[in-house]
């Protein structure tokens, strides 16, 4: 078992009440599971070895998210004094005291793996990281005169004793505590050294020596603060240094903008961005060797309580190693595969033509992004294009699909965009596209008050002899070409007069003061999307009390919402079959007698991070598939503008029940399968084994294939 959120001891009435809390997993404690699964496979040695350093640099950026956004917020809540429960029942005082005890062993887990694992793997294949001692004396006089040269002038030494004030510690900042005493003088003083890490590599590569033969193809590297560290008498010269300990501090990084009383949301959120990095201290990350009187002189002058401190007998901001993967070993990488391009657009100049012909959809990252950057190209010079509308959440630093509205701009199209500016840690990229594109002319709304426009959706309006046809490109994932590389995401193109009807009403919705609620087909959060799965697990529920064939799945990154559990939980009682994939958070507790017996939960964690959302419903046979941007969460369903969209052709929906679905479902490599006390399990193949992201890389587009066969001819399923 993988570790567990409470005891395997806990009991349950035959048919307790539906908000029991002894009912719910905790959302922090669950999400600190998927975690655990992401560090699960910094340990599997069947990834290749920098794939690994690159499992455990997630791993602790995760970390590192989830102490400035969602323990803040705990913190925020002990310190106003609020004690309401969560569902599962825990006050913020006690999750925050399960957060602690949960991370302790788990953080020591980590640094074990980079210690004892991965470090010792690394040096076999010619990566040796260094602590000074294992220096040759040579590389000891490079590394000191690198340092004397680049290091030494950029370096700010700050004193704290009666004259000057303990330093201002910013968000995610390494440091170094370096204790002194003046020579002759048995009293010890303090100065904090802020580490250049963003100026010079958190590694440093070392000057390789020895036998030539025995170096070719060689990297090593020692740590930045260990260089400083080693170097200190250069910055205290006739002071004996005691000790130096790096430390971090993660502080609330949660930006909260009132939007009712700001003017200009765009200032506001510029104006936020820079209070992220001095908010309330949330955690303390100090070397397992710092001296205890360091560590409560910290806590005193930062506010701090024991909770805050994380001691590791590793490196502070592992999240850094993620600078190794640059390392040029293909051979320690994952084999790089060519996402392939239905056959029915491949090289296709008039994506249009084949768009209006039949619907058809893309799954990256199995199958390629650039007919979706492709689409809005062609869109940008095509005469017959007269408007361009998008919503854009994660586009990347570099993007070719704002270039290409920048280009239909130019050519006087008609370009409008909702840039979500409070698409959190991406608001200064959002702010920077936002004002390019509005500098060129476009249209720019910066999404809706009090709502984050999550929805993923692109139409375009084309001028034709039959008149005006409208074209849609909707998905689960933004457009991002770099995320579509490395998230499951699944993208529906379609001309389907009322789908394009819909949304061409909730691109007026967002830009406008239309309050257009009758979609034809589309459920748009706030409210309809809630509304919807309600009423459908509702019909599930009422086919399997009239004819016993009711089926419910649901491939989704987080299941928290209290509502849609109870649902689900109703269902099962009546007998419904209910199939979970949950990625990331789940809260529902499934195998419990009585509530949750019809239910399976299930996770994949693997080389790519699964994105996609899929909505199933058996519904007598006449099956529903939805996609789209929405995850049964609060936030999703309550805050978020959202958007789920039926696949109408039935060829895809076949594709997608019969292939991508049960693939995901019937995995025996990287499946994870939850219990009812809160442990993971691994799936026990039964016969073959069965990778799913790896039968996917190997059979990529063969659902678009099988689409395009004459005659419907079916394939060969994989048995749900």
């Amino acid at each position: 078992m993988e570790g567990e959120q409470e005891s395997s001891h806990t009991t349950f009435s035959r048919n307790p009440h539906l908000k029991n809390p002894n009912l719910y997993f905790n959302r922090e404690l669950s999400w600190i599971q998927f975690n655990r699964h992401v560090l699960d496979e910094a340990k599997d040695h069947s990834h290749p070895l920098l794939e690994r350093v690159k499992f455990l640099s997630i791993f602790a950026n995760n970390l590192d998210e989830f102490f400035m956004i969602r323990v803040s917020g705990l913190h925020q809540q002990l310190q106003e004094g609020v004690t309401k429960a969560s569902p599962d029942g825990l006050s913020p005082g006690e999750q925050l005291d399960a957060i602690y005890h949960t991370l302790v062993p788990l953080l020591e887990e980590a640094v074990k793996t980079w210690n004892d694992d991965i470090i010792p793997a690394l040096k076999e294949e010619g990566i040796i990281i260094h602590t000074y001692e294992t220096l040759h004396e040579e590389q000891k006089y490079n590394i000191r005169n690198y340092f004397i040269k680049e290091i030494f002038p950029v370096l700010t030494p700050l004193a704290f004793d009666k004259s000057h004030p303990f330093p201002f510690i910013s968000n995610l900042a390494l440091n170094l505590a370096v204790i002194l005493r003046k020579r002759g003088h048995k009293e010890d003083l303090f100065a904090r050294i802020k580490i250049p890490n963003k100026l010079f590599p958190r590694l440093i590569p070392v000057p390789v020596v020895g036998d030539g033969q025995n170096i070719r193809g060689r990297h090593e590297f020692i740590f930045l603060e260990e260089v400083i560290a080693e170097n200190l008498d250069l910055l205290f010269p006739g002071m004996d240094v005691r000790a130096a300990y790096p430390f971090r501090v993660t502080r609330d990084a949660d930006i909260e903008i009132e939007e009712d009383e700001a003017d200009d949301l765009l200032v506001a959120v510029q104006e936020s961005i820079g209070r992220r990095w001095v908010g309330r201290p949330v955690r303390i990350e100090v070397s397992s060797w710092m001296d205890q009187s360091v560590c409560s002189m910290m806590a005193e002058k930062m506010a701090g309580f024991p909770h805050m401190f994380y001691r590791l007998s590793g490196p502070v901001g592992m999240a850094d190693l993620m600078c190794l993967v640059d390392i040029n070993r293909p051979d320690l990488k994952d084999t790089p595969f060519i996402p392939s391009v239905p056959k029915k657009i491949e090289n296709e100049q008039n994506l249009f033509t084949k768009i209006k012909a039949r619907d058809f959809i893309l799954f990256h990252p199995y199958e390629s992004f650039q007919p979706v950057i492709q689409l809005v190209n062609q869109a940008a010079h095509d005469p017959d294009v007269l408007a361009i509308k998008m919503t854009l959440y994660r586009s990347g630093a570099k993007s070719p699909v704002i270039a290409a509205l920048l280009d239909a701009r130019e050519n006087g199209k008609a370009v409008s965009v909702v840039v979500e500016l409070k698409a959190r840690f991406d608001e200064e990229n959002n702010i920077g596209w936002a004002k390019a594109l509005e500098h060129a002319g476009v249209h720019v709304v910066y999404g809706i008050m009090g709502l984050k426009v999550h929805a993923k959706l692109c139409l375009i309006v084309r001028r034709e002899r039959e008149g005006i046809i409208r074209y849609v490109h909707m998905s689960s994932g933004n457009y991002n070409a770099t995320t579509a590389r490395i998230y499951t995401d699944i993208g529906l193109f379609t001309a389907d007069p009322e789908i394009a009807s819909d949304v061409s009403n909730l691109f007026n919705a967002l830009t406008g003061y239309s309050n257009y609620m009758a979609y034809n087909h589309l459920m748009v959060s706030p409210k309809y999307i809630r509304r919807g799965i309600l009423s459908l697990i509702e019909r599930e529920i009422q086919r399997q009390k009239e004819h016993q064939d009711g089926h419910i799945i649901l491939k989704l990154n987080a299941l928290q919402d209290a509502e849609m559990i109870r649902a689900l939980y109703r269902a099962s009682q009546a007998g419904v079959k209910i199939d979970l994939q949950i990625r990331g958070i789940c809260c529902l507790r499934p195998g419990i007698p009585g509530v949750s017996e019809n239910i399976s939960v299930s996770t994949i964690v693997g080389r790519f991070l699964e994105h996609s959302r899929i909505y199933y419903f058996h519904n007598g046979g006449d099956e529903i598939v939805l996609m789209g941007s929405a995850d049964l969460m609060p936030r999703n369903l309550n805050r978020r503008i959202e958007v789920l969209f039926p696949i109408l052709d039935q060829r895809i929906r076949r594709e997608i029940i019969s292939t991508i679905l049960p693939v995901h479902l019937n995995d025996t490599v990287k499946k994870r399968i939850l219990t009812k006390d809160g442990s993971y399990i691994r799936a026990v193949p039964e016969g073959e084994a069965l990778h799913a992201q790896e039968w996917l890389i190997a059979h990529r587009g063969i659902w678009n294939e099988h689409m395009d066969e004459e005659n419907g001819k079916l394939h060969k399923n994989i048995d749900i």
